[in-house]
């Protein structure tokens, strides 16, 4: 990056500083990584005592740090004014992405491209695919007849977007994604499995990041939803006819079974599993590895298997972990009630 003061890297993403504002910032890393003249970040108020320890030359902090080894910049979110400075700062480097439509790629009959469009070699574009303006499509991806997909979307490599599947605009689809697989519907007569077509589609909304190697699975009927918003990690599956409300997040590992609703601001954390055809309403958080066996309401935290409100999952795992010590007491009981039954 170009080198800059730090009173106008401050001025840049509306912070405050305290401490020398003409120390020259080469470059922005984290914290423990940092080496002179980066500049760094602090979101956790528990990571505090790395400000003694981290050779970045400036930190940004949150405004309740008063006090510094070093200059710091305040913000009312440190995480996100990083973010944005590593956008502003590192984004055009980072963004040079392909241009233009290789003669390498496979373009069906009817195929309609916006303006600006890239798509690179060994792309395969089946008929009556439409894709909006300035999107692109890295190398050995896949797009199924019909499908549509909106503008400013960023496919990576490998990503295979089956028939029919509609993507809105600024969505971002990470390396060995699969969109648009059959749901996973069998018949079992007399031992045999027989499939059941999955005939039903996805539909991603505007602005959801998909992360690498997710699969979403084609609705038997109507349509998978990702809401408006929502980020999906690495690893995820999600099954038939799921729909998720706006701006959820569903960490690494998790998987939520056929026919289950999310509504908004829901949070699946890494390794969860909810089973299908319940509903988990808006602002739910499921802890990690939790098993989700029944609906659950609005606001409210569960964790555990089966999953439970969280204060009583808490006391549970409390108990649970006094078990030895309740056993012995109990085997020493039992030993001195013998002892005494003996004299008698």
């Amino acid at each position: 990056m170009t080198p800059r003061p730090l009173k106008a890297i401050a001025k840049l993403i509306g912070g405050k500083l305290i401490g020398k504002g003409d120390i020259l910032i080469t470059g922005i890393c984290g914290i423990k990584e940092a080496k002179p003249g980066d500049l760094t970040f602090i979101a956790n108020s528990k990571y505090l005592s790395l400000l003694e320890s981290t050779k970045a030359s400036a930190v940004i902090t949150s405004t309740d740090v008063r006090i510094a080894p070093k200059p710091v910049i305040q913000t009312e979110n440190p995480s996100l004014a990083f973010a944005k400075l590593a956008a502003m700062l590192l984004g055009p480097e980072g963004e040079r992405h392909p241009q233009g439509v290789s003669p390498k790629a496979v373009m069906g009959k009817g195929v309609r491209l916006g303006k600006g469009v890239a798509v690179q070699p060994f792309v395969v574009i089946e008929d009556d695919v439409v894709i909006g303006d300035r999107t692109v499509i890295y190398a050995h991806s896949y797009v199924g007849r019909r499908s549509r997909i909106g503008n400013d979307c960023l496919i990576y490599p490998n990503v295979s977007i089956r028939e029919k599947v509609e993507i809105g605009h600024r969505v971002v689809i990470h390396s060995g994604s699969v969109i648009g697989s059959d749901g996973f519907g069998f018949a079992t007569v007399k031992g045999i499995h027989h499939k059941i077509p999955q005939v039903g589609t996805v539909v991603i909304e505007d602005d959801v990041e998909i992360g690498a190697n997710v699969t979403i699975d084609r609705a038997r009927f109507e349509k998978t939803v990702i809401g408006k918003g929502t980020k999906i990690d690495n690893l995820v599956q999600i099954a038939h006819n799921v729909v998720t409300g706006s701006n959820c997040i569903l960490v690494a590992q998790s998987g939520i079974s056929g026919s289950t609703t999310l509504g908004n601001n829901v949070v699946l954390a890494g390794q969860s599993g909810v089973v299908g055809h319940i509903s988990i309403g808006d602002n739910v958080m499921v802890g990690a590895q939790a098993g989700v066996s029944k609906s659950v309401p609005a606001n409210t935290p569960v964790w555990g298997s089966p999953a439970k409100p969280l204060r009583k999952a808490k006391r549970l795992n409390a108990a649970l972990q006094r078990l030895p010590e309740l056993t012995r007491t109990v085997e020493s009981m039992r030993k001195r009630l013998e002892q005494r039954e003996a004299k008698r």
